[in-house]
């Protein structure tokens, strides 16, 4: 954790407030495979990481409440009886969202001042929204003893991105961030939101990620396109979710479908394969075998379901030419964004070298690169 980022973050909340407050860290996260079948009902297996928010929280002792974005440094004021997303888009959103979620359950939430600023990288995949919102609910329930669940309080947190934010997220980034364990990947199973963590040794490998620093405009189209041609032929196939089907039932309405869509429906039924695979790698300690997966997700990412871009295919490519790297793939909704890959350390230096030249020569801009590791999920800072 940063250790400099809480200190700027304390000492901007008594500047301000003149008060002595809670600190809560909440990671960001990342996916290690399992793309694009959280709303098929599927798995996927994410990990919280050691970049994320601070916020700093403590009870008002005015009529009013204020959130502050250290980072931006903006500041709201609001009243907690009045709250109403503001103009799109705005970070407020997020805090507005997550009070008035509390609110709906008959909480009851007295006046508060919120600071916070994270290190999660702008436009990496890595959630920074849930975050966000998660160390909101977990720092209100810390401050008023509210007594929620972190099951209650995620929640809380994806209802806040539906009806504050107006994006219809899955649970995956919430769950992650806020059940996140030390040196684990939790396989959550999207249907019954329960998640079994297994224990990751990288032995001599670490995960590194590569941001492309681009995104394209297609990504939320696109989301919607795929989404409801996964949810079409589930119908078809008289069945709830694609992670009911087999390749084999895939088969029998081949002709029913256009060779596009059957090939979108085919990644969703290899990925969830993939992904209870990847447990398996993760039991025996075979970074051979979840390497392979990892470039086995990537492959269907891009040439069955059609969401990854050039930057993501080309970094991608790079890894393969190097011998050192068990696996890599592109990490999130896709058309930019991040790759993540598996990676001997002795290598990394040079690896990042080459990358970053290779990259640069052939799009004209740099990539970022960030080193991570598998950390604790929300909670207090003693």
């Amino acid at each position: 954790m940063n250790t400099i980022l809480i200190k700027k973050v304390k000492d901007r909340f008594i500047t301000k407030f003149s008060m002595e407050p809670i600190l809560v860290f909440s990671p960001g996260r990342i996916n290690i495979i399992g793309e694009h079948t959280d709303y098929n009902d599927g798995f996927v297996f994410p990990a919280a990481v050691d970049k994320g928010i601070i916020a700093a929280i403590q009870k008002s002792n005015t009529n009013t409440s204020t959130a502050y974005a250290i980072d931006m440094n903006e500041s709201v004021s609001f009243e907690l009886d009045k709250l109403k997303p503001s103009s799109e888009g705005s970070w407020e959103n997020y805090v507005f969202g997550v009070v008035a979620e509390i609110q709906n359950r008959n909480k009851l939430v007295g006046n508060f001042n919120i600071a916070f600023s994270g290190d999660i990288p702008a436009g990496s995949g890595m959630s920074s929204s849930a975050a966000l919102e998660n160390s909101v609910v977990f720092g209100i329930n810390e401050l008023f003893n509210l007594g929620l669940s972190k099951t209650e309080m995620i929640l809380i947190s994806q209802k806040a991105e539906h009806n504050y934010v107006g994006v219809n997220c899955g649970i995956m980034d919430q769950y992650a961030s806020m059940f996140g364990i030390e040196n684990n990947a939790l396989l959550l199973d999207c249907r019954t939101v329960e998640a079994t963590p297994f224990e990751i040794d990288f032995k001599n490998h670490e995960l590194i990620l590569i941001n492309t620093n681009v995104k394209h405009s297609l990504s939320d189209s696109a989301y919607n396109d795929r989404r409801s041609a996964c949810e079409n032929i589930a119908s078809l196939l008289g069945i709830k979710a694609l992670r009911d089907a087999t390749e084999a039932d895939l088969i029998k309405i081949k002709n029913k479908v256009t060779p596009i869509n059957y090939q979108k429906a085919l990644y969703v039924i290899q990925e969830n394969n993939r992904a209870l695979k990847a447990s398996q790698a993760m039991v025996e300690g075979d970074l051979e075998t979840l390497g392979a997966l990892i470039y086995a997700s990537h492959d269907g990412l891009s040439k069955q379901y059609k969401v990854s871009c050039e930057e993501l295919d080309f970094l991608v490519d790079q890894a393969k030419l190097n011998g050192h790297i068990l696996g890599a793939r592109m990490m999130g909704g896709g058309f930019g964004g991040c790759t993540i890959n598996l990676i001997e350390k002795t290598e990394t230096e040079s690896f990042k070298t080459i990358v970053s030249e290779a990259y640069k020569n052939k799009f004209n801009k740099d990539c970022s690169i960030y080193s991570v590791k598998l950390s604790n999920g929300t909670h207090v800072i003693k």
